[in-house]
């Protein structure tokens, strides 16, 4: 059994049976190629590729329906959608196995706040893809006078960033193009290392300490404090107070290793969010994640916005 296949499998558990025993049907290659799994309300259940999207063999004729949907959001939030609720208000939640499931709808407001999503029209299963060993071509290229850089992740979503963050944490705690470190991850989501019963779903190596659940900013400094980390690692940067404790750890000496949103080291540059970030210059080191001719493609650029390489999967 493959890895994609186990990977996705945890995702199809979550669907209703008849549309479990479609996407089972699926060869190899194309499992390999699954990225996000798509419901909408009236549609068809999709499959979304590197390449494009095609509706699922054997489903052409099974209009989905609220029905469709709803049950397959309860199964992925554990049978609660109360429990899911912080998530939904986000428009996502997380589910077993370090997948995403993004959520449409209609918003409930309260006091100005989303405090809940009705009328669910559409889900997105976004596949938590476990690619071990792409980091090796990235990494000796994040080291300056044998230490590895501070260093943020970029592409628009759904490019692969947190895979490849995944696999630069994996490799830093079991020492694979560097030496081996203390690693810490504050994992907000769950996506990084789909911690279960305390223990991690997904390879993250043998010397890293999670944090999962709050804000990263506070996983950040309680692994600061608690865990005497030699590497930091948080997915997906965008308060304030994240780039806050950032600087903090940076500060005391830390290495960390982050992403972000951003569809060039110019969009970057233009975000006022990330403002600090590029003023104050934390991260010495950039990679850029893209598609190529249906291939990952890492572009490393320096603090001043000068490419230093290009590599691959």
């Amino acid at each position: 059994m493959s890895l994609s296949y186990t990977s996705i499998k945890t995702l199809i558990d979550f669907l209703p049976e008849e549309l479990a025993a479609a996407v089972e049907q699926l060869n190899p290659a194309q499992f390999e190629a699954v990225e996000e799994l798509r419901l909408r309300n009236g549609g068809f259940l999709t499959i979304v590729t590197a390449q494009g999207d095609y509706t699922v063999p054997g489903t052409r004729e099974r209009r989905l329906g609220s029905e469709d949907l709803l049950l397959t959001l309860e199964r992925a939030t554990g049978a609660s959608l109360h429990t899911a609720l912080s998530s939904l208000r986000q428009g996502f939640s997380s589910a077993r196995g370090g997948h995403r499931i993004g959520v449409c709808g209609t918003v409930v407001s309260q006091d100005g706040q989303t405090v809940f999503l009705r009328d669910i029209s559409s889900l997105n299963l976004r596949v938590a893809h476990e690619v071990v060993g792409i980091a090796a071509s990235v990494l000796p290229l994040l080291i300056e006078d044998g230490r590895l850089c501070n260093t943020l992740i970029i592409s628009p979503p759904g490019m692969g960033k947190t895979t490849l963050l995944r696999d630069m944490l994996r490799s830093c705690s079991e020492g694979e193009g560097v030496p081996p470190v203390r690693v810490g991850v504050a994992d907000e989501r769950g996506e990084l290392c789909a911690m279960h019963e305390g223990q991690p779903q997904l390879s993250i190596g043998r010397r890293t300490d999670v944090i999962c659940g709050g804000t990263k900013a506070e996983g950040l400094m309680m692994l600061l404090r608690g865990m005497n980390p030699e590497v930091l690692v948080v997915d997906e940067v965008t308060a304030p107070e994240d780039i806050q404790a950032i600087e903090q750890a940076i500060g005391c000496g830390v290495t960390v290793l982050a992403t972000a949103h951003a569809g060039s080291f110019g969009d970057l540059q233009r975000r006022t969010s990330y403002h600090p970030i590029m003023e104050k210059e934390l991260f010495r080191r950039f990679v850029l994640v893209g598609i190529q001719q249906g291939r990952r493609q890492y572009e490393i650029f320096n603090e001043r916005g000068e490419r230093l390489a290009i590599t691959g999967d």
